[in-house]
């Protein structure tokens, strides 16, 4: 008998969808089923690099354009919500194409509005059940869940009971949506290895962002005295490194590199996003964040975070590679495991269709 297929479609923004798919893929093909990958840019180079033997299938581009200046975030998105829309509905067009064509038995979206069909069932993955956008936060947050109730179930890679990671994202007080918390994922590993690095600097997210806190690290980082690995998140068609002084770069790393990487390294610098989050978690690791500029779900972690006494931050404007020297203050983000919701119980979903 033939494993059935499950389409597996994480937004590209960034890189943290696409990475915290890979533990969802891998779990798909250990118990039985036929994953089939669909995203677009890097997210999707990220993915053929993990998945070269897959069924890898490239879907239209949101082409979402980041604002330089963070407080023009939410103009800058509104007017791109045309765009969004008609591809949106190209993506819809194109996952039933692909459910006839390739025998999809199933959808997994990971914030993917279009990716969805009444002939399969499908689960949307979100950590956002509230979508924070400052003033305008009630009216993203129902739109959101327009799409989300176009699926048989929800996942929120998060614990259902406090203290969790998400917060107020993830745990809103009033929701009629078919939630299941599947517990943080990560597909990194903790090992017990001796520290090679004073510093690792992981970024990633949309551009130009990235670039401009790029810049900004690499002359922050002159007057750092540590040895420090700086992986820059572009991922290209090779790996490429450089060392500068005390500073290795690399264009990118893939799995088991950043795996060893992330032990090897005594504090974290990095964005606020929620997928690094549950990286730090699972290795229990102290980090320094930066909350991408505009982006009110980083700066909302971040802030969750610090209020905690996990992690301090910085906002991209104000840090100072002095800055640093806070995090001997805080306790670093550890490990929540779970037991709550099991692969074969989620995929229950995909069965007797």
């Amino acid at each position: 008998m033939q494993n059935k297929k499950i389409l597996v479609t994480p937004l590209n923004w960034g890189l943290g969808h696409a990475t915290r798919c890979i533990p969802v893929i891998e779990a798909l093909e250990y118990h039985g089923f036929e994953p089939v990958i669909a995203s677009d840019g890097v997210a999707l180079e990220l993915l053929k690099k993990e998945f070269p033997e897959k069924k890898i299938l490239e879907l239209p581009s949101y082409k979402i354009e980041y604002a330089k200046n963070g407080s023009l975030f939410k103009l800058k998105m509104f007017f791109q919500i045309p765009n969004m829309i008609k591809a949106v509905r190209n993506e819809n067009k194109t996952v039933k194409k692909w459910i006839k064509e390739y025998g999809i038995s199933g959808i997994i979206s990971d914030n993917r509005m279009g990716v969805y069909s009444r002939k399969v069932p499908s689960a949307f993955m979100t950590h956002q059940l509230n979508v924070l956008t400052g003033n305008t936060t009630w009216f993203t947050t129902q739109i959101h869940r327009i799409f989300i109730n176009k699926h048989k179930q929800c996942w929120v890679p998060d614990v259902a009971t406090s203290p969790n990671l998400t917060g107020k994202l993830g745990h809103p007080e009033n929701c009629s949506l078919k939630v299941k918390y599947i517990g943080p994922l990560s597909r990194l590993n903790k090992k017990c290895i001796p520290k090679k690095h004073d510093l690792m600097v992981i970024l990633s997210g949309p551009e130009p962002q990235r670039t401009m806190l790029e810049e900004r690290l690499k002359e922050e980082l002159k007057s750092y005295e540590g040895k420090t690995l700086f992986v820059r998140g572009v991922i290209d068609g090779e790996q490429t490194s450089v060392t500068e002084n005390n500073i290795t770069y690399y264009n990118f790393m893939g799995r088991e590199e950043l795996e060893q990487a992330f032990n090897e390294s005594e504090l974290i610098l990095c964005r606020s996003g929620y997928t690094t989050i549950m990286d730090l978690a699972k290795l229990g690791k102290k980090a320094f964040f930066i909350p991408t500029p505009g982006q009110y779900e980083q700066e909302y972690l971040a802030q969750k975070l610090k209020k905690s006494g996990l992690v301090p931050y910085a906002t991209q404007d104000e840090f100072t590679i002095k800055d640093l020297e806070q995090v001997n203050e805080y306790k670093g983000l550890k490990n929540m495991d779970t037991e709550e919701v099991t692969w074969k119980d989620l995929f229950s979903l995909f069965e007797g269709e």
